[in-house]
This record gives structure tokens, sequence and C-alpha cells, in this order.
């Protein structure tokens, strides 16, 4: 396994000091703070060692402090209710004392019931489009001179290879539409555990959405003069899906 992905699996394997009690180290991703999508696919880790026979259907979560990168986090978590078919839990994310991030998740029996799904959108397949590293490249020889730690942090190895429909240069933004589609999946084999690839679809979730809020006002986090921090998060699993195949997050 590639070892960028191996590091983010060993992320999200929490350390149990208690019952109901985990704690996680956080990656420094260049970034001022801890990056959201670890924070919330470390809660939804937490909450899923609490339950048996039941997948994560759903979960809503708020960002309360930033994160230090520095500090392990601690999460607690409190189980509310275990029914017949749905189990729900509350995660609280803590450092320094105190709560940095607040989260419930439901978790589910499978079993079946209806479907319906819309259209596939009509887009290019990822294997169309650009490589992480090849727009990467392309981004950094449109920008010219930019500082050489900015440099490092855009050619840094992710562990999620993301593959924009309509790519959008972060070192020279232009005002565009606040709406992107993004092919995305891991850069290598994910083991087949249904819990696992659910936490590294939520950890990939939390990118591209300020990106692409900022759009409009062709604005990035380089642009300074800015806070830029995810504030509320909500997701829903409506079947099971593999983070290691391309996924579309539209």
């Amino acid at each position: 396994m590639d070892r960028t992905l191996e590091e983010l699996i060993d992320q999200l394997d929490l350390e149990p000091l208690e019952v109901n009690l985990f704690r996680g180290q956080s990656a420094d991703l260049g970034g001022k703070s801890v990056f959201g999508g670890q924070v919330i696919g470390q809660a939804l880790v937490a909450a899923g060692r609490t339950v048996e026979g039941r997948v994560a259907h759903s979960l809503h979560a708020y960002f309360l402090l930033p994160g230090d990168m520095a500090a392990p986090i601690v999460y607690e978590v409190d189980r509310i209710r275990d029914g017949r078919s749905f189990s729900a839990r509350r995660v609280q994310a803590i450092q320094h004392g105190r709560p940095i991030f607040s989260m419930i998740a439901s978790f589910q029996v499978q079993e079946p019931g209806l479907e319906h799904q819309p259209p596939m959108p009509d887009v290019p397949a990822p294997e169309k489009l650009p490589s992480s590293a090849e727009l990467r490249e392309r981004w950094l020889t449109e920008a010219g001179e930019i500082p050489e730690q900015i440099r490092e942090i855009v050619r840094r190895q992710m562990p999620i290879e993301y593959r924009p429909i309509d790519p959008w240069n972060p070192l020279k933004p232009v005002k565009s539409a606040p709406a992107q589609s993004v092919w995305f999946r891991t850069i290598d084999k994910v083991p087949d555990d249904p819990m696992l690839h659910r936490c590294l679809i939520a950890y990939a979730s939390d990118n591209n959405l300020i990106p692409t809020a900022l759009r409009p006002h062709g604005k990035t986090w380089l642009s300074g003069q800015m806070i830029l921090a995810s504030i509320d998060h909500a997701m829903w699993f409506h079947r099971d899906g593999r983070v290691d195949d391309w996924l579309l997050y539209t």
C-alpha cells in the first residue's frame, strides 16, 4: 500500500483509552489548524467502535474551535440509543479540555428498502482527465514566481486523488460559478472493511467545499485577509461504496 495512504489509515485507527473514550493524532497538511475531514473521519471511527452489526448511514457535525495539530484529540462517545434497527451516537472531540467538534451519527442494520436515483451527470470519465500530479505541475507553471513553501504544499503527495471536471487554478483564481464536480478515490487499494470505506469517504468529503464557495469571489486559501474554516457538515450513506473506486462529488 502507498505510504501516504497507509499513514492516513493509521491516523484513523484510534487508540482506545477507556470505555467510550478514544485518542487520535493529527497530520500537518500545510494549513494553520487540523483538517476538518480528519476530525470527521476520526469521530466516525470512534462512534463505529461502539456499534456492532450496523453501518453508519448519516452524520451531522459542527466545528466549534480550530484543532491544534501539535496536540492529540480525545473522542468521547455517548451511546444515545440502540434500537431494533438503528443506533445513535454523540461524539465530542476534545483538545486542551475544551470541545472542538460535536457530531451525532446514526447507524442502521443493513436491510432491503425502496431505491431511486437521479440520472448520472454527463461528465467526462476520470481516465480522460489530468491526474492530480499533472494538474499541480500545470498550476505551478502558470503561477510563475511563488514562495517555495507554497510550491512544497502544492506538490505534496496526498492519499486521495482528486480530478476536477473543470480544473480551476488556486494559484491564479478567476471568478466563476459556485459549483463543481470532482472525481476522487484513494491512490491505492483499501482493505475490505465497509466502515473504513465510509470513514475515508467522510474524510475526503471535507475537501473542495471552501474552494467552491470562494469561486464567485475569485479567492482561494492563499488570498489572505480571510479566516477559512468548515463550520458544519452533514452526510448520508445510502448504500455501500468503495473509496478506492472512482466516486463523483458534485
